[in-house]
């Protein structure tokens, strides 16, 4: 059995990626989430298996991914689109997640 990188979505994995993503057939949506995986392939992955393409706004690695992913959604939840979806700029989502990067160990490379 070939073992794969898959995305993380258990609020027990220590180390990882919260990630902002925009979609190319929705300039004001942008996608939340958090995986183990490396961000960039992770979205090319997502962009193989759906119409359209999926681009990397913005990176956090840090402890807790989805514990932090939790919080930024609970800060958007009156935008919430769809389930992982909200319905506000990049630049919003960033700036919350860099605030919300002063409350978490980050790691640095």
């Amino acid at each position: 059995m070939k073992n794969t990188p898959q995305s993380v979505q258990s609020p027990e994995v220590s180390l990882g990626n919260v990630y902002v993503m925009t979609h190319s057939f929705f300039s004001d949506v942008i996608r939340i989430g958090c995986t183990s995986e490396d961000p960039e392939a992770y979205a090319k992955t997502l962009s193989e298996k759906t119409p359209g393409n999926y681009t990397l706004a913005f990176t956090l690695q840090c402890d807790n991914p989805c514990q932090v992913k939790k919080q930024l959604q609970t800060y958007l939840n009156a935008q919430e689109y769809v389930s992982e979806f909200y319905q506000v700029t990049a630049d919003v989502a960033e700036r919350l997640l860099k605030r919300e990067s002063l409350r978490i160990p980050i790691q640095t490379t």
